[in-house]
């Protein structure tokens, strides 16, 4: 008889412990991004304005399109995990927020959703891409290609915990010129999740 071909277990990617270092996370600063759809023909203009100190931070992200818009914000303290935020807040329409209380150790919401356990190094919808941009840039050499960070991720109404792992540097054509920038992907688990991909970029900090 012949023999029955034993196939390799598929292994997942390596999960990777990130160390946060204060003077990897990026200085002040005001990001102007285009914003492109690519299902109606049409651009929008958007701001990310990101403030901090040693001690807290507020980041604002806001866009509009035909006479509507979206405002998310962030703010909250600097604690030895990098950012900690104590709000987050979705405004289109009308706003939905979420509040840390780590006293408690909990994330409670506005919209009276369940409360959800708050986990060590937690991040928002919007605190996260600038935690993973001071987590890579305080040590850019522990995350090769394959390699997965988790983190807990908070919406304005849930959260769960996000795995971003880690792509190849890529050559990317921006309207301020050509820019060099280290792809993460947030893949879909289950039915409905929301696929992210971001692009760190090196020479701005990894914002």
């Amino acid at each position: 008889n012949d023999a029955e071909q034993v196939k390799p277990p598929v292994t997942a990617p390596a999960t990777q412990a990130a160390t946060f270092k204060l003077d990897s996370l990026a200085a002040s600063v005001k990001l102007h991004y285009r914003v492109e759809s690519n299902k109606f023909p049409y651009m929008v203009n958007s701001d990310l304005v990101w403030q901090r100190d040693e001690l807290s931070y507020q980041a604002h992200l806001s866009y509009s399109a035909f006479g509507l818009s979206r405002v998310q914000i962030s703010r909250g303290q600097i604690d030895q995990h990098g950012l900690a935020p104590e709000r987050f807040s979705d405004k289109f329409r009308s706003e939905v927020a979420a509040h840390f209380n780590r006293e408690r150790g909990v994330v409670t919401f506005s919209a009276n959703t369940p409360e959800l356990p708050l986990q060590p190094g937690a991040q928002d919808r919007l605190s996260v891409l600038l935690q993973l941009g001071a987590l890579v840039a305080g040590a850019p050499h522990s995350f090769p290609p394959g390699t997965t960070l988790s983190i807990q991720t908070i919406g304005p109404r849930s959260g769960e915990v996000w795995l971003f792992t880690f792509g190849e540097l890529e050559s990317l054509d921006l309207p301020g010129g050509p820019q060099l920038g280290l792809k993460l992907a947030r893949l879909p688990r289950k039915p409905y999740d929301q696929q992210v991909e971001v692009w760190l970029a090196p020479a701005l900090c990894y914002l």
